[in-house]
């Protein structure tokens, strides 16, 4: 695993985009037209992965599921048994928290969408992530907890297995559907829905998607969001490997 991401860190923006200029710099006396290419192609593309107009635009064509109407989240134990949070990753050893792991950003952006669910349908929920670098506790225990502890639900099932997209949809076709469960509720980020939704109907699922932190909506940014923002790099960065593993999802799976 560490060897294969670190290999996948160099293959995408914005590590391709440094290792151009590298060449960049390493070609300009023996073969300058070369290196003005590769000096174009990562200044360019560096630029472009910094804008948050390029974010809007590409995730929009990503974020292909509606969100859910809130007046329809009462109704929604009528469509499926359970809902199923993806995990997102975590943040380790926070001293804030005592040094304990912690639920990122962007799955405690999940969690509060899946309680919101769970709360107003009464639909019972599983947790869905294995663990991050084969360290305990898994992604789905952590998230189990903070439900528990921050939004006051209650998980029903913990899938404690699973790496990938396409893991959280098979494994978790192990747990519910030997239940009898194949109507489910799946929340993930709306620019991951595509893949997510996917991955679950491949294995089995009639699909609800959930989708939650859309990105390719206007943000009201000054000048159209053409001003360089740190933040639309690793947004873009995202943005980009999710197009890859829907492409990839689909010639390999």
């Amino acid at each position: 695993m560490p060897i294969r991401f670190f290999i996948k860190q160099w293959l995408m923006p914005p590590g391709l985009l440094l290792l151009l200029l590298l060449a960049a710099w390493w070609l300009r006396l023996r073969h300058p037209r070369l290196a003005l290419g590769c000096f174009c192609l990562g200044a360019g593309g560096l630029l472009l992965m910094s804008l948050p107009l390029v974010v809007e635009q590409a995730a929009r064509r990503l974020e292909t599921e509606a969100a859910l109407a809130p007046a329809s989240w009462a109704n929604l134990a009528k469509q499926a048994d359970a809902i199923i949070v993806l995990g997102a990753g975590r943040e380790r050893g926070d001293p804030a928290w005592g040094g304990s792991d912690q639920p990122s950003y962007m799955a405690l952006e999940r969690m509060r969408y899946a309680a919101a669910l769970a709360k107003a349908s009464g639909v019972p929920v599983l947790t869905s992530g294995g663990l991050h670098y084969g360290t305990p506790p898994s992604e789905a225990q952590l998230m189990a907890e903070r439900l528990q502890a921050d939004f006051g639900v209650s998980v029903a099932w913990k899938e404690e297995t699973s790496r990938t997209t396409w893991e959280n949809a098979e494994y978790t076709a192990k747990v519910l559907q030997p239940l009898g469960i194949r109507r489910v509720i799946v929340v993930t980020q709306a620019w991951h829905m595509q893949r997510a939704r996917w991955s679950f109907e491949q294995n089995g699922f009639e699909v609800v998607p959930a989708p939650v932190g859309f990105l390719g909506r206007e943000h009201a940014r000054p000048f159209a969001g053409l001003l360089p923002e740190s933040r639309a790099v690793w947004q873009n960065g995202q943005l980009l490997n999710e197009a890859v593993g829907l492409l990839g999802y689909r010639l390999f799976y």
